[in-house]
């Protein structure tokens, strides 16, 4: 099996950018992330690219989330602020893309996993796909001010807090009627419907899109609030600790919270 990666192709004008960790649904790296931010900003440098495609491998999952055996290092809150502004840096660099990007959702979207479709512009799933970031039960981490404004902004805030605060995972069918997803499609006619939205995209005048993406960018995710001290409290908490533990451990019972 071939390490964690993440695979850049350019067919035509289409960029394709996949996720390859399916031995672990393809959770994200930190080489992944960061191959996630060179492929991005790949795309931007290339004026021949139309339109961007984000796909996981595998056929299971989207990207459920980041490989988080890393946070076992952790040892304050400063090392949660580090991390939410890698993530940041990466995330910035997808939402900078000046092409039209699509997200084939096809299984899980989580985690980081529904930050990266929601930075896309369009969405399309397959029916079994599910989506969610049950960060309150699963880990006692938080979201950074910029991917809580990406995904609030994406799907609303009402069905974000059922996420956050409830951990609730949502259906392909709940978030197509929400607006959050284009289309559900079978998986056999995904990949000409996805070449259909791609040739369409690609017609649009490229100063037109690049434009507009620039201008409500710069609406949506511009001017946020400075939260590091919420962060670094989350992050240095003993509460953040055993739910690393609890969750490497694989047990299904919840973590006993403290709340300190």
């Amino acid at each position: 099996m071939s390490p964690p990666c993440i695979d850049f192709e350019k067919v035509g004008e289409t960029a394709f950018v996949r996720f390859n960790n399916p031995g672990a649904h393809n959770a994200l790296t930190t080489e992944m992330w960061l191959g996630l931010r060179d492929a991005a900003l790949a795309i931007a440098a290339d004026p021949s690219i139309r339109v961007a495609v984000f796909r996981g491998v595998g056929g299971k999952a989207f990207v459920s989330g980041t490989d988080i055996s890393g946070f076992t290092k952790f040892t304050s809150g400063a090392d949660g602020i580090a991390y939410e502004h890698r993530i940041d840096e990466c995330m910035a660099a997808v939402d900078a893309i000046p092409v039209t990007t699509v997200a084939v959702v096809d299984g899980w979207a989580v985690g980081g996993g529904l930050n990266i479709a929601s930075a896309c512009d369009f969405r399309l799933a397959t029916p079994g796909a599910r989506f969610g970031s049950p960060i309150g039960r699963t880990l006692g981490n938080c979201l950074s001010a910029l991917s809580m404004a990406r995904i609030g902004g994406a799907i609303g805030i009402p069905v974000a807090k059922r996420m956050v605060l409830l951990g609730e995972i949502v259906t392909a069918e709940e978030m197509r009627d929400s607006g959050f997803l284009l289309k559900i499609v079978e998986p056999e006619a995904m990949d000409a419907e996805l070449d259909a939205l791609c040739r369409r995209a690609a017609e649009n005048a490229p100063l037109t899109t690049r434009a507009s993406k620039a201008t409500i960018r710069k609406l949506a995710l511009e001017n946020l609030p400075d939260i590091e001290d919420i962060v670094s409290e989350v992050y240095g908490s003993e509460d953040f600790r055993l739910g690393v533990e609890t969750f490497l451990a694989r047990t299904k019972a919840l973590p006993k919270w403290q709340g300190k």
